[in-house]
């Protein structure tokens, strides 16, 4: 998989391939020659994956951020006395 298409993945399909590489590399059977790849594809799932949770963060609180005074409240957790 190319490295531009990791960030064109669905979140939920970065992340499942994320854990199946991780679960690979801690098996100790994956060869040093396998290894380096594997690191790599790896380390641009995580990143693609961050950087999807981070937009989606940024759109929530965006969408939070235009509701009413006492509906707001439910971005930052305090409630209404």
């Amino acid at each position: 998989m190319k490295r531009q298409e990791k960030g064109n993945l669905p979140y939920e399909e970065a992340f499942t391939r994320l854990q199946a590489l991780v679960e690979e590399m801690e098996s100790e059977q994956v060869s040093i020659d396998e290894l380096v790849p594997k690191l790599k594809e790896a380390v641009a799932l995580a990143k693609a994956c961050k950087a999807k949770l981070h937009e989606a963060e940024k759109e929530v609180s965006k969408i939070l951020s235009g509701l009413p005074a006492p509906l707001s409240s439910l971005e930052t957790g305090e409630e209404e006395a």
